[in-house]
């Protein structure tokens, strides 16, 4: 019978936050921007359960817009400058926010779906009968 060795419990934050390995928090995560890679690099866990779905960007969108809607209106409150002024700040800072945050977010919902064990839902076949 063949043992699988020990990890370390990696925290699925840091892990997460900086996109490394959900399991020992060494290997890339991901193999481009958003493209997880295949495997771990350092450990060889098997990326295949990653789905993250849409849950990535829709914190991502919540979080952003709160962000640059509550600085707009800061601004607006404040010193009333002329919508070109608000366009020139507002549009850089609303890409900047959400292409900041889309990776480390993805990579901590992977992070948390790997230490829950979250898996696609099934049926109990026992409520089915």
């Amino acid at each position: 019978m063949a043992m699988t060795p020990y990890y370390t419990p990696v925290s699925p934050v840091a892990a997460g936050l900086t996109c490394r390995c959900p399991r020992c928090g060494k290997g890339k995560l991901f193999d481009g921007f958003l493209e997880t890679a295949p495997q771990c690099t350092a450990c060889g866990l098997d990326y295949s359960f990653i789905d993250a779905g849409d849950g990535p960007a829709v914190f991502v969108i919540l979080i952003g817009g709160f962000l640059v809607v509550a600085m707009a209106f800061w601004v607006e409150a404040n010193w009333q400058p002329p919508l070109w002024v608000h366009a020139i700040l507002w549009v850089p800072a609303i890409l900047l926010v959400t292409l900041g945050l889309l990776r480390p977010l993805k990579g901590l919902l992977i992070a948390f779906q790997f230490r829950n064990k979250a898996a696609e839902g099934t049926l109990d076949k026992r409520q089915a009968e």
